[in-house]
């Protein structure tokens, strides 16, 4: 099976509860970055087990799915136990067996269309530009560098095809003009939101995935964004924000990242 389909298999363990199936895709080893739960295969076939138990079925419906190198990364909307849909992102790195072997992810909770009438989801699912995967991770990057960590912020209209910018984060609007009152406002409110340091940035064609840590308001927070790249600019943006958990409530010692 082709590592998506794997991965896809696995995220819908939770809806089915196979725990059979579980315990063919993952590494014994398997090391969870999701502090919220233990880590190895036993911790996931427990969660399996519990939400098959649980009295609401769990939904699973993924958005987006892509694969780069060693690692598969999804987009999906996520409702445990009847608690209340959430947008995830998950990454999942295979071993050289073909089983999964580590998890990172990202969620946050299901929110209302943003000042542009964009959901968390919606926009184009395409992935194309293959042969351009590298040039956009690189682009991205640089992105990263000069705007998010703030080294060269005067390089922001070059990101961009002047201010046509599809934006899918809850709180802002379209185009970089949404993005410049957006960031203005945080301001007011004493809110910065800081990017201080780049762990993982995954690319397939015309997407790319940035897997980053900061602060937003002071507070620790692990940003995951994902960026459609279109003709050498960036054109269209996801996220989700999560504030990362002191260290008393961690369930496994792996780290966020």
């Amino acid at each position: 099976m082709a590592k998506i389909k794997k991965a896809l298999e696995l995220i819908n363990t939770f809806s089915t509860g196979d725990v059979n199936k579980a315990s063919e895709l993952i590494a014994q080893g398997y090391i969870q970055h999701n502090l919220s739960y233990g880590t190895g295969a036993d911790a996931f076939i427990r969660s399996v087990k519990y939400l098959a138990g649980a009295p609401v079925k769990t939904t699973v419906k993924n958005i987006r799915a892509f694969e780069d190198g060693d690692k598969v990364f999804l987009q999906t909307v996520y409702n445990f136990a009847g608690a209340c849909n959430q947008v995830a992102f998950d990454i999942f790195r295979f071993d050289k067996d073909g089983k999964i072997a580590e998890h990172w992810d990202n969620l946050a909770d299901s929110a209302e269309p943003n000042p542009s009438g964009r959901t968390q989801i919606d926009g184009t699912t395409a992935i194309k530009d293959l042969d351009k995967t590298e040039d956009n991770r690189e682009l991205i990057k640089n992105f990263l560098y000069d705007i998010m960590q703030g080294n060269n912020p005067q390089k922001t209209p070059d990101y961009f095809d002047g201010d046509i910018y599809i934006q899918h984060n809850t709180g802002i609007a379209d185009g970089l003009s949404g993005l410049g009152l957006a960031l203005e406002a945080l301001e007011k409110q004493n809110m910065k939101m800081i990017y201080n340091k780049v762990h993982q940035v995954l690319a397939q064609g015309n997407f790319v995935l940035a897997v980053s840590e900061g602060l937003f308001g002071n507070i620790p927070t692990s940003y995951y964004d994902l960026w459609r790249v279109e003709d050498g600019k960036i054109a269209e943006h996801w996220d989700v924000m999560e504030t990362i958990l002191d260290r008393a409530e961690w369930k496994n010692d792996n780290g966020k990242f």
